[in-house]
């Protein structure tokens, strides 16, 4: 292994050993902030509710106006920001590992746009359909972007490299991105279903939408969590993970099927939403150290938990119930984007 090597865990700085007692506090405090954040965003809105008001919602509901807004409004967006969220988190946590890329994500590499597209085409094709078909168009968009990044990464005699998957990515989700646009200009119809999704968006979402999308999701996540030993062998690198006899072929197939399910899932629920892969995952490194088996857990929680805070603190801010949570994001993440490339990835202090 090269000295020069990059790995997702170098590219952050290295935390001194975090004990285990003290990574379940951080989780378990991380859990209890989750909790207290998804259910304070429910009283938000252009009409603010008691949280006592919610529970009677959920626990006593009596068709009244102020019940149904929290049941079909806010409880279906919120339970959509942490499935979104955790399913971003952990799909860029993965993709990390996997590929030695500190830059890996599910927006930097394409997959979003892939699956943005595929929901774009399926919806200009077929029309609005069932939740179903755009969660399947979202999955063939997310597998078909996934492996032309794969090709275009590794081609040529020097194979690829952390640098070179970025830069395909960035071109391939540039070129997905224009013709998703060219769709929508020629498609009213279609651009007047999707015009806030394919920015980011959990406004508009249903109780319908949010079950037919979380099977897949939550599969993803169980499996991530199942699998994050192996993940972390993975991120060690290619020669290490053999010398402990792991089968490449097998345990990275099963992790792009994963990220598939987790961003494809994510993608159709709450479309193209970016930075949250690339975010959440320095973070944890930063709080649990380079364990995979702690940064997939914790990546599921911060990933939650930070999208539904860009999504509340763009309502709450703006006073507008459908601000879309990708721009939120992209003021996020993008000086953080720029702070990793220039002195983690760029090799300085």
């Amino acid at each position: 292994m090269s000295a020069n090597r990059i790995t997702a865990g170098s590219a952050s700085a290295r935390p001194a050993p975090v004990g285990d007692g003290r990574k379940a506090v951080v989780l378990i405090t991380l859990c209890c902030l989750l909790t207290l954040v998804a259910a304070w965003s429910v009283t938000l809105g252009t009409a603010r509710f008691p949280f006592s008001r919610v529970l009677d919602a959920i626990f006593a509901f009596d068709g009244s106006r102020e019940h149904l807004v929290i049941a079909s409004i806010r409880l279906p967006r919120m339970l959509a920001g942490l499935l979104a969220g955790a399913g971003l988190a952990v799909a860029g946590a993965i993709m990390q590992a996997v590929t030695s890329n500190p830059l890996a994500s599910p927006g930097l590499l394409g997959i979003n746009a892939g699956a943005a597209f595929a929901v774009v085409v399926a919806i200009a094709a077929f029309g609005a359909g069932s939740d179903d078909i755009h969660v399947w168009s979202a999955f063939a968009g997310a597998v078909a972007a996934a492996a032309t990044v794969q090709v275009l990464g590794s081609a040529g005699r020097s194979g690829g490299s952390p640098l070179r998957l970025v830069l395909a990515g960035a071109v391939l989700a540039g070129f997905l991105t224009s013709l998703t646009t060219a769709i929508l200009i020629f498609d009213q119809g279609t651009l007047d279903i999707v015009r806030l999704w394919t920015a980011g968006t959990l406004s508009g979402r249903s109780m319908a939408q949010v079950a037919a999308v979380s099977p897949y999701i939550l599969t993803g996540l169980a499996a991530a969590l199942a699998l994050r030993r192996h993940v972390t062998t993975l991120s060690l690198g290619p020669d290490v993970a053999r010398s402990l006899g792991q089968s490449l072929p097998l345990w990275r197939g099963l992790a792009v099927a994963i990220v598939i399910l987790l961003a494809g899932g994510a993608v159709a629920l709450a479309g193209p939403i970016g930075f949250v892969g690339l975010v959440v995952p320095h973070v944890a490194r930063f709080c649990v150290g380079v364990d995979y088996r702690w940064i997939i857990p914790f990546s599921a929680l911060g990933g939650a938990l930070l999208l539904v805070i860009a999504d509340t603190g763009g309502r709450v801010l703006l006073g507008s119930q459908s601000f879309p949570a990708g721009v939120t994001m992209a003021l996020i993440g993008g000086p953080f984007f720029i702070w990793l490339a220039r002195y983690r990835v760029g090799g300085r202090p």
